[in-house]
């Protein structure tokens, strides 16, 4: 056994009577942070600080505005955004990445450095599909 399989035991005890869907401490984490638009936009106010919607919507260009509403509330919901607005005339809204958002760059960071491997998976994947089919895959 290598040592990152010893130690992901270590980090990730057995539980017995207990389903993967619920037993794997990282589930719950990926529903809140990986959704399709939450790292773009989490990324973005990181980068460029706060912005207005209209800002961020054109930072985003493939986001349409009902989702990017939809995301920034739930983003605000659970604690990862900042929503801030002025009493002016017109009227001002600019969202914000929190401290909880922000707790999250060395997640993003080691994922950063992760995708070096994206080119092995490409490799793999390239593998896979060349090879003939010796059973039905499903």
């Amino acid at each position: 056994m290598s040592d990152s399989a010893a130690n992901s035991q270590v980090a990730w005890p057995m539980s017995t009577g207990v389903t993967p869907e619920n037993a794997c401490p990282i589930a719950p984490v990926v529903d809140v942070v990986f959704s399709r638009w939450t790292t773009p936009i989490l990324w973005a106010l990181h980068q460029y600080g706060p912005r207005r919607f209209v800002e961020l919507q054109r930072l985003i260009a493939s986001i349409t505005p009902k989702v990017l509403t939809q995301r920034l509330r739930q983003l605000e919901r659970d604690g990862l955004v900042v929503r801030t607005y002025y009493a002016e005339v017109p009227p001002r809204v600019v969202y914000e990445i929190s401290d909880l958002g922000r707790s999250l760059s060395p997640l993003f960071a080691a994922l950063a450095d992760w995708s070096r491997n994206l080119d092995e998976v490409e490799r793999a994947r390239r593998t896979y599909d060349a090879k003939p089919l010796t059973r039905p895959r499903r």
